[in-house]
């Protein structure tokens, strides 16, 4: 009696071991996650593979109930709900599709992979082991991105041990020649840390504090410089002016978040401004379910909240090249950068404004993401976060 329990409650504490450790915020131990449809395979019950898939989830995803804690200034229990609901999609998912029956498993799995991918449920499709493509197979783009797909269907089938050793010898390869993308050039991304004030102190003085940053990383020799999200606070034909003015003769771009507000709602964006004018450059196709994107209120006949543009301006255009910018959130999902490549961009802007983070790994996490899709598509990378 004592064996029937001791082999599921393994399972389940080595999922929730591969969910704390891959989602780390260290770009190499990505591959970490792949150990998760290996257990949730051998799974006996349709209950004990359901149990591994939410070990594994909330454990890759720890940091949100201490995250939305600090956001809203309350205790941890809403964040704990938030979580909890966040995982319902995903184990619900594992859950209907995991069977018994060898000859169909992979295919259950890889039905599963993909529905976590793409939108409805791919909206919280956070932590997919897809991710984990950019470090077994940097520079290999969509055939990398489709051994990683083929890898992982293996590791559902009675050879995953065959298929485990092949994939951690690429892995220890990748890790032996590992370097981080590069920078395009002339483009400079600042990281600020300025806590909950960014984006809530609009004041001139921080306009003139940031105008001053931007001044300093041109005098670097900088052509395009970004900041964070929602760092110029709300996009208005005043900050426009003050901006456009502060430019003075110089030739530097700044991409910066901000926010557009109307009666109905709010966009959350990114503005390129230079001497001459600014202008929307993008729009965040999916923001933060729940405390951004809350479509609940038009059910109800009220306004407010975030909209989304799922699959608008993936890529834009910025000077002689195209970008896919990815604006927090989208950094922890699949389906945007995706969709982004499918574009061929030459680079990534990866922005955020992490300052309710603190403490937990979410900001590394989105830094390690983008990081390893940069590489598997061979793409520069610009980055800039607020802590």
């Amino acid at each position: 009696m004592c064996r029937d329990y001791l082999r599921p409650a393994l399972l389940i504490f080595a999922s929730i071991a591969i969910g704390v450790v891959g989602w780390s915020g260290h770009v190499l131990l990505l591959p970490v996650a792949l150990g998760f449809p290996v257990l949730w395979s051998i799974a006996r019950t349709r209950s004990v593979a359901a149990l591994i898939s939410a070990g594994y989830f909330l454990a890759a995803s720890r940091g949100l109930p201490q995250g939305v804690a600090a956001f809203y200034s309350s205790d941890i229990w809403p964040g704990l709900l938030l979580w909890l609901c966040a995982s319902l999609g995903f184990v619900a998912v594992h859950l209907v599709l995991w069977t018994n029956k060898d000859s169909v498993r992979p295919f259950r799995y890889f039905l599963a992979a993909v529905i976590m991918t793409i939108p409805p449920f791919g909206i919280t499709g956070w932590a997919h082991p897809i991710t984990a493509a950019g470090v077994l197979f940097p520079g290999w783009g969509w055939w990398g991105l489709g051994f990683m797909t083929a890898g992982l269907a293996g590791l559902i089938t009675r050879i995953w041990p065959a298929v485990a050793i092949a994939l951690i010898g690429l892995w220890l390869w990748s890790a032996a020649i590992w370097t981080d993308p590069t920078l395009p050039e002339g483009w400079s991304g600042v990281d600020l840390e300025l806590g909950a004030s960014l984006g809530r102190d609009v004041g001139l003085h921080r306009q003139r504090v940031l105008i001053a940053t931007v001044r300093g990383a041109a005098d670097d020799g900088a052509r395009y410089v970004v900041l964070p999200e929602s760092a110029l606070g709300f996009w208005t034909p005043t900050v426009e002016r003050l901006w456009t003015g502060a430019s003075g003769d110089t030739d530097v771009t700044v991409i910066v978040g901000a926010v557009m507000v109307d009666p109905k709602g709010y966009d959350n964006v990114l503005v390129a401004i230079d001497r001459r004018r600014g202008r929307i450059l993008y729009r965040e196709r999916m923001p933060v379910p729940g405390s951004m994107w809350q479509p609940w209120r038009s059910w109800f006949g009220e306004n407010g909240g975030a909209r989304t543009d799922f699959f608008a301006n993936p890529v834009v255009s910025i000077g002689a090249g195209r970008a896919a910018p990815l604006i927090c959130y989208e950094q922890l999902i699949v389906w945007p950068v995706l969709q982004s490549m499918l574009h061929d961009p030459d680079f990534i802007i990866a922005v955020g404004n992490g300052w309710w983070t603190d403490g937990t790994s979410i900001v590394p996490i989105q830094r390690a993401v983008t990081t390893a899709w940069a590489k598997l598509f061979a793409k520069s990378l610009v980055t800039a976060f607020n802590t």
